[in-house]
């Protein structure tokens, strides 16, 4: 049987008002006068269980599945909603329609999989077969208004549900709906004669040799649809790279090399420093003697091994599902890259990520700019405003959950019309997205190579999540133009994440990892496109072996599935690994521990042959020689001709200083990323030196990531990462294009205190070289760099990817993008501390000093300014190598310099005039900009994209010694502004000796942040948006500032004797263990891994414990409220909520904390904490978004009659400062006034939220969440438990607050006295 509930309120109030503009818009009427909507929870029973009918159950499944609002149902159109959610007999009034959205038949939800794990482990394990979560909504409109016809027309319906993961039902659901269990369909037979027909109906992607090949391949019978779809995922264009591996004739001429020969002559030629290229998942490049800390794998205490910390880099595109579905695209797109960090060498894991992202013209409402146009698109194709609304939340929302900081990226929009060869007009932008996704790992050295080979007899394991019937046929699909294919196989080619479930396997994991030599994983590989049939059969022809595998005993949870949808799906978070089966009950046990689904699903074999039974349906989809699968079909050859643009000279004699500033500031490559930034958790790991936001006042102008090499006293060395791209040049010169990328990405590294001969890079390649001319401009671009740029600079590309489908058909038109190269630098960092920022610093007087490595050319062609003028140029600009790596030199000697150089910013998209705002607004100063040129073009001079570089300097004459002794000419070294007092925040222009244009720093900045703001405020609350965009214009705004009460001072050596156990706590999903547990031993505890598994099994218990730290994430996702199913685990568990009470209440010697995540976990189980009744829940933030900020928080006054104060707090009463917020649940809800009140007169309020000017605040984003009375964090009156929601565990690394004064006179970061304040009240 199915119960079927009504949850709460699905959508706030400013989200039903924007849904009711889009439904009006849609239909073209003001005819939508109200919208309700609720959640529905589906709970399908198990057979034989009493749970209909037994009140206590009842009571604990309702209480389990009570969160956020209730509807009301005391107003007319909810409970019409409420009651038509169960009865069919519920009267609807003529002039309203009910719309019910559920999960698409025969799919699982990734809140379907937590919530049942909640339950479960709640006590309904034996009564609960699963929950699935639909939504309701009752649309009212003007009597007579016809709304059923635009129903039936679909119109507006894209606005209400996801028509890839969800399907809208016009009656009551039933069980079937949801909890069908169907037969499975049977496995398929293909004659050799139709493997063609298949082809296409499946959606291959095979030219004909591969028909062919496949035909001669199976001569005594016909291949099996498995087979099939097995070798078209395993060698499609996105697998095997097909096109970068063909042979080139261009121009008649027959090319000597491979594309992808070029690139590897970069390795070739320079191979120090790369452990591993091309032969993983991910390259592995040499790092810095460091420390490995991670929990014994006996004891469970958090221990420091030093030894050397190789780094992982890796970059990865998911455009094609970004198209369809922004969302779980880009949420994938991440993931998978994700997984391929972690399935390095015999195990390894993601450290710091990046996600970049190319879309055509936004065409805002109500914001369209003169230079965009309007091409339409493909029915079921997103938009590119719609890509971008959704796939950063995607991509954002796996990173937060999984744990991993995002700490850069890039954002550029185009759609041009240009004229062909032929003398045609066509189409070039993004439409056909890029969606990329990247970032860095950390590896132990002995585990940084696949060296130990998989043994015949090995049991062969998936490790993650169960197959679904998604992403079927993913490889395949993004290896032809969107538009080319089935809408339905578009669809089924996208997945969809949980990133929880990834958590908990990459968990499994490190604990083999901490086993160092007993480690149980002798080979391991990510699952990602073709599924299991390309990562299974990766892993064993990598070690020269063949398999046999039972198909039913792969985790499954849609029985109706077939044998190749089982077997090829590309359902995410899971990994394949070979496993000795001496080792089995170790593995076994360590996923058991962390609840991670496993399965041993077949064995090595000795034989080079693959063989898949299938005891079900009694058949063999596969049995076939591994030669087949991974022998030489037939090799492609390229034919290409060169085919030049007919471009115009970009003319700019008519254009005013005015003018220009104010288009190319609100071009999105140009102006601020703030929306894309904020919704991404930065501080994660606690190893963050260098993100995107910037100084005092957070500005995103940062040119590089930074991460420290790992946790450890005095380590300050680390790893950086620099991107660059110039796409919009390629439609010019793309050889110049891949330069100037290669370049940019130098640049933005050398902002940190690297190494040139220690970068490596990273090349993502997007092109359509089947169209006319892109073809010859791909190898004329990888040339430019493979064997001429990198060579010369001498550095390397050991890891890369290519994306061989980037245009868009529909009807009869078609968009094709540039030939795009986004590289991305890599490289060690000597010292952190060394890291250069844009901000300026308030030095009246100092100098802006401009490195001009164009040498005065001022080239406009691909520019921003000629972009907003609706052009491209036709002169690009190029890379002096000679003059570059001259440059760069001077930088390695400028870092070692102590305050030579005050603030640096490259000069890219924009020009010098950007390139200056920038560091205006991240100093918050004016600036008297003075330039000369002779050529007397004031737009040419201003707004050049040409490499170089500029600098804040006091010292010129000092400062252009280091150049001028590293090989850079005077010439191009030149004063170009003053910075200005910091009262005076104008920017004023004098050009050629006369004054040329003046405006304020503020309404400058407002302009650079507008499209930021007009997305900002279509997505999230507007009122949040309205505020921080007023902010900006805020003269006086002093910033982020240290206001301390306390002095830098050691912990007594005489509380080192003795380091007392302290439990760090984690439930399934959280990510921010290991850096509460270093806080915890910098404090002097021994910090112990405890896992809520552990407590459960009677294994560990509290009592071994001084106190405990409940550690931020996502505990079973929050599906069920933040922090909820991690507390219900306890209130409905009769031995822990034993436990925890006698923890709190009978022993007087403990004490307990919780941030962020393990703040809502206490907030939830208060009714066992003496004297919190009246504490509130952590509910979600009133801006609807995730955010993750720098915010000052003030130590507040927390003594009253009858209270003890807060043990973590003593001598920090009356600090202001700074500290880490990450979350999307953190508004203090209070379950009445009454409450508030008691809890604000017993003091129970330790931190609240300040503005700048130290003033307790509600406004957003200083108080981030919106919390009444800035409450962020609480006590109970004995003073022992503290909830908070900030971060202080992430921040006390002193380099790991994302802005300090440098006359800070702290070792470590001020918030590390929060933990030693608890380690002195123990002693």
């Amino acid at each position: 049987m199915m119960l079927t509930l009504p949850g709460p309120v699905a959508y706030s109030p400013f989200r039903v008002s924007g849904l009711i503009n889009n439904i009006n818009t849609a239909v073209n009427s003001s005819a939508v006068i109200g919208l309700r909507t609720v959640y529905v929870h589906y709970v399908s029973v198990k057979d034989g269980s009493d749970l209909a009918k037994n009140n206590e159950k009842l009571t604990v499944l309702n209480s389990l599945l009570e969160y956020d609002s209730k509807p009301d149902v005391n107003e007319p159109l909810t409970k019409v909603l409420v009651d038509a959610i169960t009865s069919e007999n519920q009267q609807i009034p003529d002039n309203a329609y009910l719309l019910r959205v559920v999960p698409r038949k025969g799919t699982i939800s990734p809140w379907s999989s937590k919530a049942t794990n909640i339950l479960h482990n709640c006590g309904l394990v034996d009564d609960v077969e699963r929950v699935e979560r639909g939504l309701a909504l009752i649309i009212q409109v003007r009597k007579g208004f016809p709304l059923d016809e635009h129903l039936k027309s679909g119109v507006f319906l894209d606005f209400i549900y996801d028509r890839m993961t969800q399907s809208i039902l016009e009656r009551i659901p039933e069980k079937a709906d949801f909890f069908a269990t169907h037969e499975p369909k049977p496995l398929v037979s293909v004659p050799r004669n139709g493997i063609a027909a298949a082809n296409k109906s499946l959606g291959l992607a095979l030219d004909q040799p591969e028909i062919d090949y496949l035909t001669s391949s199976f001569p005594n019978r016909d291949p099996t649809d498995v087979e099939l779809f097995m070798f078209a995922q395993v060698n499609s264009e996105h697998c095997r790279h097909k096109i970068f591996n063909a042979d080139w004739k261009i121009d008649g001429e027959a090319k000597p090399y491979s594309l992808f020969k070029m690139i590897r002559n970069t390795h070739e030629k320079n191979p120090k420093y790369t452990i591993s290229a091309y032969s993983d998942n991910a390259s592995v490049l040499e790092g810095h003697e460091a420390t490995y800390y991670a929990p014994d794998p006996k004891t469970k205490e958090y221990q420091q091994i030093k030894e050397t910390v190789h780094f992982l880099t890796k970059v990865e595109t998911h455009n094609h599902p970004t198209a369809v579905s922004p969302f779980p695209g880009a949420a994938t797109g991440s993931g998978g890259e994700i997984r391929d960090e972690g399935a390095v060498g015999r195990g390894s894991k993601s450290k710091a990520g990046l996600s970049g992202y190319s879309v055509s013209d936004l065409l805002i409402p109500d914001f369209k700019q003169p230079w965009e146009l309007d091409v339409g698109k493909p029915a079921h194709i997103s938009s590119p405003l719609d890509i971008m609304l959704e796939a950063p939340i995607g991509s954002a929302a796996f990173n937060n959950e999984f744990g991993r900081p995002a700490i850069g990226g890039y954002f550029r929009t185009l759609t041009t019309s240009v004229t062909n060869a032929a003398g045609k007009q066509e189409i070039r932008g993004f439409h056909k997205p890029i969606m990329l996704a990247g970032g860095m790992g950390s590896i132990r050295p002995q585990f940084a190579l696949k060296n130990r080979k998989i043994t015949p007899g090995a049991a062969l394991i998936v490790l993650g999540g169960p197959s679904m019937l998604i992403g079927l046929g993913g490889g395949a699909a993004s290896s032809v133009s969107s538009g080319e294919g089935s809408v339905d196989l578009d669809f089924a080619s996208v997945q969809r994440g949980n990133p929880e479930m990834q958590r908990r396997a990459q968990m499994v994991i490190d604990a083999c990892v901490a086993l160092d030599g007993a480690n149980p994983i002798q080979s391991i590989h990510d699952v990602g496109a073709g599924g299991l049939s390309n990562a299974l059969t990766e892993l064993v022809h990598d070690n020269d072996l063949g398999a046999r595998f039972e198909l039913r005993d792969v985790p499954n949870v849609e029985p109706g599935m077939s044998p190749m949808e089982i077997w090829c799906c590309e359902a995410q978070e899971r990994y394949v690994l070979g496993v000795s089966p001496s080792d089995l009950d170790t593995f076994k046990a360590i996923c058991e521990r962390e609840r991670a689904i496993y399965a041993v699903v077949g064995y090595a074999t000795s034989e080079q042959r693959l063989v898949l039974h299938d005891r079900l349906l009694d058949c063999t989809p596969i049995d076939m020689e591994m030669s087949v699968l991974f022998g030489k079909p037939p090799k492609l050859s390229r034919v290409a001709t060169t085919r030049q643009l007919k471009l115009e000279h970009f003319e700019t004699s008519s254009i005013s200083i005015k003018d220009a500033a104010d288009r190319v500031l609100k071009l999105p490559a140009v102006g601020s990323k703030s929306f894309l930034i904020t919704i991404g958790d930065r501080s994660v790991t606690g190893l963050i030196a260098r993100e995107q936001m910037v100084g005092p006042w957070q500005v995103p102008v940062a040119d590089v990531a930074v991460t420290i090499t790992s946790h450890g006293a005095g380590i300050h060395t680390g790893e950086a990462f620099g991107i660059g791209e110039r796409p919009t040049v390629a439609l010019i010169n793309a050889g110049a294009s891949a330069k100037l990328s290669v370049a940019e990405s130098l640049l933005n590294i050398f902002a940190s205190d690297t190494t040139l001969e220690r970068i490596r890079l990273s090349a993502n390649w997007m092109a359509a070289p089947a169209h006319e001319g892109e073809g010859a401009a791909l190898y004329e671009a990888v040339q430019a760099i493979g064997l001429d740029l990198c060579p010369e600079l001498g550095i390397a590309i050991p890891v890369g990817k290519d994306s061989m489908s980037m245009k868009m058909k529909w009807d009869k038109k078609e968009v094709t993008s540039p030939m795009s190269v986004v590289i991305t630098a890599f490289g060690p960092v000597n010292d952190v501390r060394r890291t250069w920022t844009p901000q300026l610093e308030r030095i009246e007087g100092s100098k802006l000093v401009l490195v001009d490595l164009g040498a005065g050319k001022n080239r406009l062609g691909g520019s921003a300014v000629a972009q907003v003028y609706g052009q491209i140029g036709n002169e690009a600009p190029d890379v002096d190598a000679k003059l570059l790596k001259s440059f760069l030199h001077a930088l390695e000697t400028l870092h070692k310099k102590d305050d030579l150089v005050l603030a640096y910013h490259d000069r890219s998209d924009g020009g010098l005039l950007v390139t200056a705002l920038e560091m205006a607004f991240a100093g918050r100063v004016g600036l008297h900009l003075d330039v000369e040129d002779p050529s007397s073009d004031l737009v040419a001079s201003l707004f050049n994209e040409e490499l170089g570089a500029v600098f804040q300097v006091v010292d010129v004459e000092g400062f252009k010694a280091v150049l001028l002794e590293a090989g850079v000419p005077e010439s191009v070294i030149s004063v170009v502004g003053t910075v200005k007092s910091a009262k005076d925040q104008a920017i004023s222009l004098r050009f050629n000796g006369q004054p040329a244009w003046e405006e304020s720093r503020a309404a400058l900045q407002q302009t650079w942040s507008l499209t930021s703001y007009k997305m900002q405020r279509l997505r999230d609350n507007p009122k949040a948006a309205d505020q921080e965009f007023s902010n900006i214009a805020d003269n006086s705004d002093p910033g982020l500032s240290f206001k301390l009460t306390f002095e830098n001072t050691p912990i007594p050596a005489n509380l080192l004797t003795h380091k007392p156990k302290v439990a760090i706590l984690r439930e399934q999903g959280v990510n921010g263990h290991v850096e509460m547990a270093y806080a915890m031993q910098q404090a002097g505890f021994t910090p112990i891994d405890v896992h809520m598994s552990d407590l459960m099994s009677k294994q560990v218990s509290l009592n071994e414990f001084v106190g405990f730290a409940a550690c931020g994430g996502f505990s079973y996702g929050d599906v069920l409220g933040a922090g909820a199913g991690w507390a219900k685990s306890v209130l409905f568990h009769d031995n822990l909520k034993k436990e925890f009470s006698h923890f709190f209440n009978d022993r007087k010697d403990t004490f307990a904390i919780g941030v962020c995540n393990g703040c809502q976990f206490l907030s939830r189980i208060k009714s066992l904490l003496p004297g919190a009744d009246n504490w509130p829940s952590f509910e979600r933030n009133l801006s609807e978004q995730y955010e993750a900020r720098t915010v000052v928080v003030e130590i507040v006054d927390d003594s009253a009659p009858g209270t003890e104060p807060s043990i973590f707090l003593n001598s920090m009463r009356g600090s202001r400062f700074p500290v880490a917020v990450a979350h999307g649940e953190g508004y203090a809800s209070f379950d009445s006034e009454d409450h508030l009140k008691k809890f604000s007169h017993d003091n129970l309020a330790v931190v609240r939220y300040v503005d700048n000017y130290g003033k307790v605040t509600e406004k957003y984003p200083f108080n981030p969440n919106g919390s009444p009375e800035g409450i962020t964090g609480i006590r109970t009156p004995n003073g022992r438990v503290l909830a908070m929601m900030p971060h202080p565990e992430r921040v006390v690394i002193k380099e790991a607050n994302s802005w300090y004064p440098k006359d800070l006179d702290f070792e470590d970061g001020p918030w590390l006295r929060l933990f030693r304040n608890a380690r002195q009240w123990v002693n």
